[in-house]
């Protein structure tokens, strides 16, 4: 303060006294010269010669000249005088009143300078600094304030004695650059460590041709900075650490500023987006989220909202699920990806496992019923509801337990107690307990139901209604079906022996025990096979008969199949053994003594080559005598012919007759015997059929032509009923001929006078149908299996008489065709007789087996 106010009070003495005085005499003499110069122009003009007077050596110029010089110059003088005492008048007046204006303005501007001086003393004395100041290299030093750090051991030490407060190391450091500023004018930045432990910033600058030293303690700033410093490392280590983090995290991670826009992604949103770094995908600003999802999170974005969603994705090339996450933090919001596609397909499979787990139970036939903690009716399968009669609608409104029990008493579907509060009670009791319990109830209507409760860890009951009813009943009817079962092996003379699949007796009957004399002690001790068979083979040693029979007890086998075997004892019984695998693994052996049906077996086999022998001699001597009297036969047709047609002479009515006769009985008989060598053809398969396409019309025309005259006596009418699509088809014309007369001429014989025979021929099916109906007396239900089979005649009351053959005859050429013939027939409706012929037959004439 005392320095500012010697500076303020010397500028006022200047501003008054020196300046003004010097600048008024400046102008005086200016004008002193000017009124000379005026003066000397007026003589110069007032002497005409005043060039020649110039030119003239100055000693006679001053002997010439001299008194009228002198008077000019006093005259002169004495104008330059007024002159000049009027201009500095003038301008002493004029000066004064623009220098008092000036002093004004220096006094105001010294005071803003003193203020601004005051306020940099304050602000210079607020801080722990000191400030040097050099007008010249070898002026003194101007010192400013009195910091702490200069204090050392109690004593304020000068600031230029660097050595005393600063640290040895920086001393040199110092002084140099402070003899560089105020010899060159250098500026430093140095930061000077003081012995007291303060960190003091020295600054050194050239202001306005000084040097100017700054001494500031910045311990305080520099610890801040230090501060500020290892926060910021901390903080970049940190964010360094979680972006690590981030990248080797598995999951896409983004942030978006506050326009939205990508700002920050990790590695793995960068590889789910197909891009090559973090950068890449930020620069192409690929989006992880679709177009969809975009806009409900731009949506929930201006609401101020987190953003929450699960969607399908395209990431690596795979389509996933992922839970998508936007939260709004500062300067903008920050978003992750998980993929929870692993999880969605658990939840998927758990729920299509629930929901296979409540068809199984609904499927079950177990009523079930699950209560929660307050119990309530959580689930049911429909075994509970059909087992109950309860409406789905009232379970549907979960009722508790109490309230079902009270509904199934009112209905009278509980058993009867005598308490029913304390019955309920004591079934209430399972919510509290531990262990699972069972009970038996006896319903009113007869069922007996066997119920099951066993806590849920998680609170409430799981109740289980088995109804026993139906498996007391099987149970009583299989104690019922054993004794019986036991009763019936007891009482089968076959005996009976039925062995474990460890190989051990379980099952015998006394049948068993007498044929191969074993002790009911033995049986009861339940011994295995093999002693059993040692036992057996004392009656009857028949070594491969029983390793067989022990190989299928107690062997392994792929496949378990039954076996049959004949043992003939030493007493020379036969005994027939079976075994039959049972299910169980156990295998049931018979034993049947079959010695006399053996010996009736014998004597019946004989009896029966016998009967075949005698059958191939009675059709060897069939087939020979119809040959032997074919030849003789065929003679006397012809010869009945020739007679006939009068060839030998004319005959009488009456001989004409007996020729006629002739040839029909033979013509007969021939026929007969043809059948009878057809049929021996087709016995020992030497009959071909000679196939050939042949018109159906045809066909049955040729065969109604031969029964017309039997028609004309009878009075029998038949009728032909030809399809128009019958067509042609390929057949032994021959032979189906025969076969559609045997079955007309067998119609004709069952019918009488005035009836109808009716023939009809139709395809269907891709068989050719041939159908003979008659309405005359018709065929009993006993003898129509027997009517085809040779020699089997019937009349049933009518005159047709025959010997059995053109039925069969007709069997066999329709099995040759690859046919079929069916019958049907009732007594007093007549009968219809249906032929069914294939349109395509094989290739070649097979003989029907």
């Amino acid at each position: 303060m005392t320095s500012a106010r010697h500076i303020r009070q010397a500028g006022r003495a200047e501003s008054r006294g020196g300046q003004p005085l010097r600048v008024a005499l400046g102008h005086a003499a200016s004008t002193m010269a000017l009124a000379c110069a005026a003066g000397m122009a007026s003589l110069a003009g007032a002497t005409p010669a005043a060039a020649q007077i110039a030119t003239l050596p100055s000693g006679e110029l001053a002997r010439s000249l001299f008194p009228d010089l002198l008077g000019a110059f006093s005259m002169s003088m004495v104008v330059g005088l007024a002159v000049f005492a009027a201009t500095t008048a003038i301008l002493h007046v004029r000066e004064r009143g623009r220098w008092i204006r000036r002093e004004a303005q220096l006094a105001a501007d010294l005071d803003s300078a003193m203020a601004r001086a005051e306020q940099a003393e304050i602000f210079g004395s607020t801080e722990d600094q000191v400030t040097v100041i050099w007008a010249a290299p070898a002026a003194k030093a101007e010192i400013h304030g009195q910091p702490e750090f200069l204090l050392v051991n109690g004593t304020r030490m000068s600031p230029l004695a660097f050595g005393s407060w600063a640290s040895p190391d920086q001393v040199k450091l110092l002084g140099d650059a402070v003899d560089q500023l105020k010899a060159r004018g250098e500026p430093f930045d140095h930061g000077v460590h003081s012995r007291a432990g303060h960190y003091v910033e020295a600054r050194g600058r050239a202001v306005s041709g000084r040097a100017v030293l700054h001494l500031r303690d910045v311990s305080q700033t520099r610890r801040s900075l230090l501060e500020a410093e290892q926060d910021r490392a901390a903080s970049r280590a940190m964010t360094a650490r979680l972006t690590a983090m981030m990248d080797a995290s598995s999951c896409p991670a983004w942030f978006r500023d506050g326009t939205g826009e990508l700002a920050w992604v990790n590695a793995a949103y960068a590889r789910a987006v197909d891009a090559a770094n973090p950068a890449e995908a930020l620069a192409a600003r690929h989006e992880l989220m679709g177009r969809d999802e975009r806009e409900r999170s731009a949506a929930a974005r201006a609401r101020g909202e987190v953003f929450q969603i699960r969607a399908p994705a395209v990431v690596g090339g795979q389509r996933l699920m992922l839970d998508l996450v936007e939260r709004p933090v500062a300067q903008g919001y920050a978003g992750h990806a998980i993929d929870v596609s692993e999880l969605e397909a658990v939840r998927l499979d758990l729920a299509r496992q629930m929901e296979a787990h409540v068809k199984v139970m609904d499927r079950l036939p177990t009523a079930v019923a699950a209560f929660d903690s307050r119990q309530r009716l959580a689930y049911r399968n429909l075994a509970y509801e059909k087992l109950w009669s309860l409406d789905p609608a009232y379970l549907d409104t979960q009722p508790s337990d109490s309230e079902i029990l009270d509904r199934l008493r009112t209905e009278r579907r509980l058993p009867e107690a005598g308490a029913y509060k304390d019955w309920k009670a004591d079934r209430l009791k399972a919510y509290t307990a531990i262990e699972t319990s069972e009970d038996w109830w006896y319903l009113p209507d007869g069922r007996a139901i066997q119920v099951t409760t066993s806590p849920n860890p998680q609170g409430g009951v799981i109740h289980l209604f088995d109804d026993a009813t139906e498996r007391f009943s099987l149970e009583s009817k299989v104690n019922a079906l054993s004794r019986t079962q036991r009763e019936t092996l007891d009482g089968l003379r076959e005996g009976v022996a039925v062995f474990g699949s460890d190989g051990r007796l379980k099952l015998s009957n006394p049948s068993f025990a007498a044929l191969w004399k074993l002790s009911p002690a033995v049986l009861d001790a339940h011994p295995h096979i093999d002693e059993v068979v040692a036992l057996c083979r004392l009656l009857c040693p028949a070594e491969e008969a029983w390793a067989t029979l022990r190989g299928a007890v107690v062997g392994v086998r792929d496949r378990r199949e039954d076996l049959a075997s004949r043992m003939v004892r030493q007493d020379g019984s036969v005994v027939d053994c079976a075994l039959a695998p049972l299910p169980d693994g156990a295998t049931l052996l018979t034993f049947a003594d079959v010695t006399d049906n053996v010996n009736v077996e014998m004597a019946l086999t004989e009896r029966n080559e016998a009967l075949v022998k005698a059958a191939q001699l009675r059709d060897d001597f069939v087939h020979h005598v119809s040959y032997a009297l074919r030849s003789p036969l065929t003679t006397i047709i012809g010869f009945a012919q020739l007679i006939g047609e009068e060839i030998a002479g004319p005959l009488n009515p009456r001989q004409r007759e007996y020729a006629q006769l002739i040839l029909r009985s033979s013509g007969t008989l021939l026929t007969i015997i043809n059948d009878i060598l057809d049929l021996a053809s087709i016995d020992n398969d030497e009959l071909q059929l000679e196939r050939e396409k042949t018109s159906v019309a045809d066909l049955v025309g040729s065969a109604v032509r031969g029964l017309e005259e039997r028609l004309a006596e009878t009075g029998i009418s038949l009728e032909q009923a030809i399809a128009d699509d019958a067509g042609s088809f390929v057949c032994d014309a021959k032979r189906l001929r025969q076969a559609l007369y045997n079955l007309m001429s067998n119609a004709i014989g069952f019918s009488q006078a005035g009836q109808v025979v009716e023939v009809h021929a139709f395809r269907e099916g891709g068989e050719m149908v041939f159908k003979v109906v008659d309405h005359g007396r018709g065929i009993p239900e006993d003898i129509q299996d027997r009517i085809f089979d040779r020699f089997q005649t019937h009349t049933a009351g009518s005159r047709h008489r025959g010997i059995g053959l053109g039925l069969a005859i007709v069997r066999s050429f329709i099995s040759l065709h690859g046919g079929t013939v069916d019958i049907q027939s009732r007594p007093g409706t007549g009968t219809t007789v249906t032929c069914r012929v294939p349109v395509d037959p094989p290739l070649l004439n097979e003989a029907a087996e």
